[in-house]
């Protein structure tokens, strides 16, 4: 594993974490503090905002660049999250859901490579440790109602597939 694989797993990890922020502020902004499942999402914002702020120490001190999409991110996450929030509280709930079962299933992908090159193993444990927290907002979201969604089936297929090309362009630009 180089130095350039290990500097897109940072950027594209760093790049969705900070997608995630945006996505919780939007749902947030449209909810507001007395929505249905506010102080869920509420909690969970604050865990991203720590994986995003671990990410960003992390390529300041490596000097990885971040992703250039980084301002269409910032739109496109909170764009997401103001609308599934406006859909209601089972669409952003089904959001989250779909959201966390592609970065659950990318954050497995990184480990398995980490593990095999046997690199890295405080990357390695801090991906481990955001996996964890991100399969929690995953059984979260589908506890509170996400499989209720308005046609929750295509919503959730529309955002795993776009949440798959990001994870992809980012990687690279």
């Amino acid at each position: 594993m180089t130095r350039d694989d290990i500097h897109r797993m940072i950027r594209v990890d760093q790049a969705g974490e900070f997608g995630a922020t945006r996505i919780y502020e939007g749902q947030l902004a449209v909810m507001g503090d007395r929505g249905p499942h506010s102080q869920e999402i509420r909690h969970m914002a604050e865990q991203e905002k720590v994986h995003r702020a671990k990410f960003d120490a992390l390529m300041a001190e490596r000097g990885v660049r971040p992703t250039a999409l980084q301002p269409f991110w910032s739109v496109a996450g909170y764009a997401l999250g103001a609308g599934t929030a406006l859909l209601g509280p089972e669409a952003a709930m089904a959001c989250t859901a779909a959201i966390e079962e592609e970065i659950d299933r990318h954050y497995s992908d990184q480990l398995d490579q980490l593990s095999e090159a046997d690199v890295e193993p405080e990357l390695v444990e801090m991906i481990d440790q955001f996996r964890e927290e991100e399969r929690e907002h995953r059984d979260a979201a589908l506890a509170h109602g996400a499989e209720r969604a308005p046609a929750y089936p295509l919503l959730s297929g529309a955002i795993r597939l776009g949440c798959r090309a990001a994870i992809k362009i980012s990687e690279r630009i």
